[in-house]
């Protein structure tokens, strides 16, 4: 059945909402998250306040707006990243995310800012950016749930202590929570939910320190040193060792 064609006024729409989020994005890296408004944004594109106003009725909105697009967009990057390695090939496809995320992230560092950086003062993201916001360790759990499907899992180190009581619950509810995300939780263990949930903070956590100068004085090479951390996290998740470097993302067009 082919699609409905849009209407002009649908289009409009579109069109508006599409330059407003481009001006805005633009206006991130000069004035920051705190100083940016509807006005200014209308200001630089020669129209009214009030043309807009119907389309993003404040700086919140606005701000929602720019965060779901961001994470869109850091989403579909690390998910070519990862789609451009052979399925079976899980190890690198790891590797592979964890380095997209990162070549995403100092390609857009005034947008990695809004969404990993200092919280705005006075704003409190709505449930709108709760989903956009999974899709990096959703593609994290889906390599992992691939390796189980595939039989490609070792045994992971021994030294790994297992989830106790409290961080049972968590995986529990994490586990609930992954056929929204198109994962089958048969295929994720309470071991598998919490250690996934762990590398997503490693990985974060990482590139944060680079992006917001904590590594100053240590560290000189990020890349490798994240590719490291994505290799050991790998190996306690059981995936198969991996020879030579990772395939750098740096092919997808950020």
């Amino acid at each position: 059945m082919s699609q409905p064609v849009p209407s002009a006024r649908d289009r409009a729409r579109a069109a508006m909402i599409e330059d407003v989020i481009a001006v805005a994005r633009r206006q991130l890296g000069r004035v920051g998250a705190a100083g940016l408004s509807v006005r200014s944004v209308t200001r630089e594109l020669g129209i009214s306040a009030s043309a807009v106003y119907r389309y993003f009725s404040s700086r919140d909105h606005l701000l929602t707006a720019l965060i779901v697009d961001a994470y869109e967009r850091l989403g579909a990057f690390v998910i070519a990243a990862d789609e451009a390695v052979p399925v079976e090939d899980v190890t690198r496809r790891w590797v592979t995310v964890w380095l997209a995320a990162r070549d995403w992230g100092v390609a857009h560092p005034h947008e990695y800012a809004l969404l990993y950086g200092t919280p705005v003062l006075g704003y409190a993201a709505p449930q709108d950016t709760v989903l956009p916001a999974t899709r990096v360790v959703a593609r994290l759990g889906a390599i992992v749930a691939d390796a189980h499907r595939l039989g490609l899992r070792t045994d992971p180190p021994e030294a790994v202590d297992p989830p106790g009581a409290g961080l049972r619950e968590d995986a529990d509810r994490i586990r609930a929570s992954l056929p929204r995300l198109g994962l089958d939780p048969a295929e994720v263990s309470a071991e598998d939910a919490i250690d996934v949930v762990r590398a997503w903070s490693e990985l974060f956590g990482a590139i944060s320190f680079e992006l917001f100068g904590h590594f100053v004085g240590s560290i000189d090479h990020p890349a490798e040193n994240l590719e490291a951390l994505a290799r050991a996290r790998a190996a306690v998740l059981g995936l198969p060792g991996l020879p030579g470097a990772a395939a750098s993302a740096g092919t997808v067009t950020v």
